[in-house]
């Protein structure tokens, strides 16, 4: 029977209601008394580390999640962090960034209503996450949520409400899950050959700025002195505006002259970004060598350039790790990107 820890940080899934909404407040242990068939497939011990509501998730206790993990690493089969979903997606794509190569499966879950009310989906996600973590062939970070088996760089979510809240963002499901059976759409762990790698350092300071139409340049140089790297969600395809003041490209070659990161990602969820298309994309892009997300999630390219920037500062190696496909992350590029795939990884903190 296998061995599972399950690790619990707070969100709706833990919550009770109180005078100012919903709360934090269930244990580890308390959640897992929910969920009693779980131990018909596996035998599962409880960590709490924190009980926050996931509005309040920041990089330092994605870092904490990953330092318990490696910490209990060789004890068990498995590991599901119970989580809120609102950062859920980010925190995913973190774990995936922080720990790679993982021969053991890592899954994050959650629910849209408490555990302890009478209609709820949280007792399906959670026996549903315990039941795929003691699965043989599950490995990697993924989500588990609504009977659905997301990998970790993929996850997104798109309803506030429903129980189907999150979906898989330019990649096919991994796997589903449905009256106890797992049916896999994607079996490779047979690929993954080389040693887990945990890291330890994450840099906080990347930002994000959303076009909207007449967004003054200026923006950029305010954030410039509070980011080390800027994620700019375009419009369509990707592209910036060209005003007749020049204000972005100006403000473009003000940050890469710091040797500051700019990254172009667009704003619609799917198909992804290809700045070569149109001139205020293309021009740009290549005047500066900007970097492109092209088919990764929004959250995927955030934590990434975190864990990057945790790593190196070096324009080279931050590009050559960006384009690295790590966790099913990015597919998709175009042979700019490709001329600078990486050849090593950096080292990882053992």
């Amino acid at each position: 029977m296998k061995q599972i820890l399950l690790i619990a940080t707070g969100g709706t899934i833990a919550s009770r209601r109180g005078d100012s909404g919903l709360k934090p407040a269930l244990t580890s242990r308390e959640l897992l008394s929910y969920v009693p068939d779980a131990a018909g497939f596996c035998r599962t011990d409880t960590l709490q580390l924190f009980n926050i509501d996931s509005t309040n998730m920041q990089p330092h206790h994605w870092l904490e999640i990953a330092e318990a993990i490696q910490k209990h690493y060789g004890q068990y089969d498995g590991f599901v962090v119970c989580h809120g979903t609102d950062t859920m997606a980010y925190t995913a794509a973190a774990l995936s960034y922080l720990i790679q190569n993982s021969p053991k499966p890592i899954v994050v879950t959650g629910s849209q209503k408490p555990i302890d009310m009478e209609i709820t989906d949280a007792k399906t996600n959670l026996l549903d996450s315990l039941r795929f973590a003691s699965c043989p062939r599950a490995h990697g970070v993924c989500i588990v949520f609504d009977g659905k088996v997301i990998t970790g760089t993929r996850g997104k979510k798109e309803r506030t409400k429903s129980y189907n809240a999150f979906s898989s963002i330019n990649f096919p499901y991994l796997a589903a899950i449905q009256d106890s059976h797992i049916l896999f759409y994607l079996d490779d762990k047979d690929t993954v050959t080389e040693p887990v790698r945990f890291y330890s350092q994450l840099n906080p300071k990347v930002g994000l700025l959303k076009l909207i139409p007449s967004m003054d340049a200026s923006v950029l140089d305010y954030m410039a002195g509070h980011y080390d790297a800027i994620l700019i969600e375009s419009f369509g395809v990707g592209g910036l505006p060209t005003y007749e003041s020049g204000g972005f490209y100006q403000a473009v070659e003000k940050w890469i002259s710091q040797g500051k990161t700019i990254v172009m990602t667009t704003q619609v969820t799917n198909e992804g970004s290809n700045m070569s298309i149109y001139e205020v994309g293309r021009s740009i892009k290549y005047a500066f060598g900007l970097l492109e997300a092209y088919d990764m999630t929004l959250e995927a390219a955030v934590t990434k350039l975190m864990w990057i920037l945790g790593q190196t500062r070096q324009p080279q190696q931050v590009r050559q790790l960006f384009y690295q496909t790590i966790n099913h992350d990015i597919l998709w590029k175009s042979s700019f990107g490709q001329e600078h795939s990486p050849q090593e990884p950096l080292p990882a903190d053992q």
